[in-house]
């Protein structure tokens, strides 16, 4: 019989609780630090979901909410308030997918009634419209510039009535 030999590994890492599941995150590695996010699981899912039922009606896959519904086995009105969550503006959107949300922006509060408008949308959860990610003097490079209406040359006089 052989000894019983035992090997032990040790790994710095810390354990942090997130809404609905605990995440590991390692130490920094060639100096630099592991990605984290905040971002709400229960919200990025909603998304998740309302983006792939949109999907899959664009694709024809369901002639109806009510017969998606069915085959999803969900309940009709949930999933059309899903649905409504394609509407949200692109920025509030990525604030979802960023973890940097207002605080009183919930899956309960995003699954009520609100505007198609992104502008309202923006104002009623207080958020300020997205600012361009690139440098000001790119921006400014890229600007469109507007243009005159140069006039028309005259037709050949061949073709004038």
């Amino acid at each position: 019989m052989t000894a019983a030999t035992s090997i032990t590994v040790r790994v710095p890492l810390t354990i942090r609780h997130r809404p609905g599941r605990k995440t590991v995150v390692t130490p920094m590695a060639g100096g630099v630090e592991p990605v984290t996010t905040r971002a709400d699981p229960v919200l990025v899912k909603a998304l998740a979901r309302a983006f792939r039922y949109q999907r899959m009606l664009d694709q024809g896959r369901y002639a109806s909410i009510s017969e998606m519904a069915a085959a999803e086995q969900i309940e009709r009105g949930y999933l059309g308030r899903l649905l409504r969550l394609t509407l949200l503006a692109p920025d509030i959107v990525e604030a979802v997918l960023d973890g940097t949300p207002p605080a009183d922006l919930a899956l309960p509060a995003l699954l009520k009634p609100f505007a198609a408008v992104w502008g309202q949308q923006r104002a009623m959860w207080m958020i300020a419209a997205a600012a361009p990610k690139r440098p000001a003097a790119t921006a400014l490079a890229l600007a469109p510039v507007p243009l005159e209406r140069a006039p028309l040359p005259e037709p050949p006089a061949a073709v004038r009535p």
